[in-house]
């Protein structure tokens, strides 16, 4: 207890405020879209390519810088897995 009441107190409640920031950022932007099913992200993948046909990737590198821009960590992480099907699709 004598840590909580030194003038160590700022610090720890400091990290750990960025500790929850950096979780809460990675939890909705890297690990919770990984829980879309694969069969939504190759129907939107599928959508695209049918929309746009050559320029498919960049529309959902476009879908996903907007999301960052507009700070949407889960739609970001949404839109590069599509790119990512995308990509893996050019590449066979």
């Amino acid at each position: 207890m004598d840590l909580l009441t030194s003038g160590y107190a700022p610090i720890i409640g400091l990290a750990a405020f960025a500790g929850g920031v950096f979780l809460s950022v990675e939890w909705q932007g890297r690990i919770r879209p990984l829980f879309i099913p694969h069969a939504e992200i190759e129907r939107a993948a599928n959508e695209l390519a049918e929309k746009y046909g050559e320029r498919a990737e960049e529309m959902a590198f476009i879908e996903e810088d907007r999301a960052w821009r507009y700070s949407q960590n889960f739609e970001q992480g949404k839109w590069r897995r599509v790119r990512k099907e995308l990509e893996r699709r050019s590449s066979l």
